[in-house]
């Protein structure tokens, strides 16, 4: 609970801070990789950083936090938190960094906001900054502590067993331990971190979800290849890297799996909607739905641009089928077959059942128009559960 005395403070400067806050991202992050070089080189996405995507993020989170304080300064926005919590444990983020981006925030705060900044208006968000950043530790310490690794000793090297070319831009990796050791287990819809030595020397990390079933006797990810203006840049630098260069017999640094957007054993009705590779998390879903049996309706949904682009689509339908009367509806914008549907994904003539619990996973203007479609059906809030490939932009967007 933010202290009265800051809260009054917060409450006078949060227009003026939230006003400036994307420069201040701005100036934190040029400060920061000027100090420490590595972290741009070796922790932090280049591609996101050259797009904007992570400072609208990171100012996304603060704004958001800071104004969480001052609506319910009783409770904390622990949605918004864990969802960071497990991206930065996937990374290895430590107590120890917490104190270097506080030195350097700060910094951009004053130079941003100049005579503004006055010793109580800094002590006022000081004060936010550590009941953030500690409630993020004391989670990240958790989750170091659940996969039974030392804080930030998340990564293991894994041996790439075999590979697939699922379209002309997705291929799948499967993966075992290289030191023969049992996999880490997780739940279905949960990610790992790989991270690959690229022609630089930089150590740079993608997420990428486990589209296997937490039951499978090896791991699978699907990596879709980044093509337009950013392939030759930041932006495709993971997945070119991998597509041009990884094979069956080459090692993988692997992170132990994370992810707060995860499959619950439930009997409510289920709806898992998903665009592009967004369905590599639903199929791990699926596979552990079939496998367990689960006997509850569930409606699957697909968006693509065509069923040529469609990553996976033959397991897609396979075991959207495997289920007890499944609802299977695919939408493509281009060449739909037989039986599936044109365009974009239109819910009016589905039917959701009350207290259906919803999965999302796909582009961010996806993800907000099936919402929408779904809030308007009635389905609660509370119920609609998604997962951002990158940045989660869904706070920064407001």
């Amino acid at each position: 609970m933010l202290s009265e005395k800051s809260t009054a403070t917060v409450r006078a400067t949060l227009p003026a801070v939230g006003a400036a806050i994307g420069d201040i991202t701005e100036l934190f992050y040029t400060k920061l990789f000027e100090a420490h070089p590595e972290l741009l080189r070796d922790l932090f996405n280049r591609g996101n950083q050259a797009a904007g995507l992570q400072k609208q993020a990171l100012a996304g989170s603060i704004a958001a936090f800071a104004a969480h304080l001052m609506e319910r300064p009783d409770t904390r926005p622990d949605v918004m938190l864990h969802r960071i919590a497990h991206k930065h444990a996937s990374l290895g983020v430590t107590r120890a960094q917490y104190p270097v981006v506080r030195t350097h925030l700060f910094a951009a705060i004053a130079e941003v906001l100049g005579e503004a900044v006055t010793p109580e208006v800094a002590e006022a968000w000081d004060e936010v900054y550590w009941l953030m950043a500690n409630a993020l530790v004391a989670i990240e310490e958790r989750l170091y502590e659940g996969a039974r690794v030392a804080a930030g000793d998340v990564w293991r090297e894994w041996t790439v067993t075999d590979r697939t070319e699922e379209t002309a831009d997705c291929a799948t990796f499967r993966l075992a331990p290289a030191d023969g050791a049992p996999a880490p287990d997780f739940a279905p819809g949960q990610y790992v971190s790989v991270q690959v030595t690229l022609a630089d020397g930089a150590r740079q990390i993608r997420q990428y979800s486990l589209s296997s079933a937490p039951g499978s006797p090896v791991r699978a990810i699907t990596v879709k290849r980044v093509h337009g203006p950013a392939a030759a840049g930041p932006d495709g630098e993971v997945s070119g890297h991998l597509h041009a260069h990884v094979r069956p017999g080459d090692r993988l640094r692997v992170s132990v799996p994370y992810g707060d957007l995860v499959l619950r054993d439930t009997t409510a009705p289920l709806l898992l909607a998903s665009a592009g590779i967004g369905c590599t998390p639903m199929l791990s879903m699926l596979e552990h739905l079939a496998d367990t049996g689960h006997d509850g309706p569930v409606t699957v949904v697909h968006a693509d641009r065509s069923p040529a682009d469609h990553a996976l689509a033959a397991d897609h339908r396979a075991l959207a089928g495997k289920l007890a009367g499944p609802e299977a509806l695919f939408w493509y914008e281009e060449a739909p077959e037989p039986g599936d549907r044109a365009g974009r994904v239109d819910l009016t003539d589905v039917h959701v059942a009350p207290g259906t619990r919803v999965y999302l996973c796909g582009p961010l203007p996806f993800m907000r128009a099936v919402r929408e479609q779904l809030l308007a059906k009635g389905v609660a809030a509370a119920d609609l559960h998604y997962e951002v490939f990158g940045p989660d932009l869904w706070l920064a967007a407001g």
